[in-house]
């Protein structure tokens, strides 16, 4: 399965049947490739590896190790919550490895969109690698690519994690039963292995995390400004009936300032990005317009309760021509 290609006459599968004989067709060849060999699966508690972990947990059960990293670049309550929902709920084998400082430490000062990504790319295979050697007959990587990371990679519009950059010497073989799938693909398989819907239809998340959140180079105290705005962003959408109705939105806070003023006095702080977005197949994007008393709401709250925001922006711009994310 490794750098396999999405036929040209594949048929969209939109229907229980079609994601029933995929799943299948996947188990029978997970099980001709791996044979009696342990799988390392990067489980970030996100769509699309929770879909490759029902998978393999379907056709090898206990072979699979799912490690699950926390690399300081994860949302507000996250890793908590994928240690609740894999560990405490799903028995998966799960090896929680908390790696937050030898990220950002190796981040920082690191302006350059595709660099970031490669540091946190090559820092989730060492990662792995390191757990690999304490466990034996680990010779498979298993990643949640997906088909739009292989062609936004190959287009040259940005380097994926998981679809690029591996080091030469990986002595892992890849795993990758949904790399030829689309998102709602994705989804409708993930529903079908007997996933939660709270977790199927959860907004997806960058590989990078909060990395790519964060334009420029990573300091902590802008990082926990884009953790805050999104832990905001996500409750008022939870309460105004927006979850699950819109595919993302997220904040984003760029590494420049602009003056203001609080309490009579002049502030220096950065803007805040609002950016919320449906879509099918993440080739193609269009905004949510939210209401005037949202935007309001939000802006209150962002701006009396993140510290070192001054401004908050709402970004209306489709895919063509802006990506999904900033970086």
């Amino acid at each position: 399965m490794v750098n396999e290609r999405r036929p040209d006459d594949m048929v969209r599968i939109t229907t229980p049947e079609l994601a029933d004989a995929y799943i299948e067709e996947r188990i029978a060849a997970l099980k001709a490739q791996v044979g009696d060999k342990k799988v390392l699966l990067a489980l970030s508690g996100g769509v699309d590896s929770s879909v490759v972990a029902a998978m393999l947990i379907k056709a090898i059960g206990q072979q699979l190790v799912c490690v699950h990293v926390n690399h300081g670049l994860l949302r507000k309550g996250e890793p908590e919550q994928v240690i609740e929902v894999f560990q405490n709920q799903m028995k998966a084998n799960l090896v929680y490895v908390d790696a937050t400082d030898c990220f950002l430490d190796k981040l920082a000062g690191v302006s350059d969109p595709e660099t970031k990504r490669k540091i946190i790319g090559g820092e989730f295979i060492k990662v792995f690698a390191e757990e690999a050697r304490k466990l034996d007959g680990i010779e498979f990587l298993a990643q949640g690519t997906i088909w739009p990371d292989i062609l936004e990679s190959e287009a040259g519009i940005k380097a994926h994690h998981n679809a690029g950059g591996l080091p030469e010497d990986m002595k892992f073989e890849l795993v990758e039963p949904v790399r030829i799938l689309f998102k709602d693909e994705v989804r409708i398989v993930g529903e079908r292995l007997g996933l939660p819907a709270n977790m199927v239809y959860r907004q997806p998340f960058p590989g990078p995390g909060l990395g790519v959140r964060c334009p420029g180079a990573i300091t902590r105290d802008r990082l926990e400004a884009v953790r805050e705005s999104d832990a905001i962003l996500r409750e008022e959408f939870a309460k105004n009936g927006l979850e699950g109705k819109v595919w993302q939105y997220f904040t984003v806070v760029p590494d420049f300032k602009s003056t203001g003023v609080k309490d009579g006095k002049r502030t220096f702080d950065w803007p805040c990005i609002i950016r919320a977005i449906n879509t099918t197949d993440v080739m193609e994007v269009t905004v949510e317009h939210l209401s005037d008393e949202l935007i309001d709401h939000l802006v209150n709250r962002i701006i009396k309760e993140v510290p070192g925001i001054n401004r908050v922006l709402f970004d209306y711009t489709p895919k063509p021509p802006a990506t999904v994310e900033y970086e």
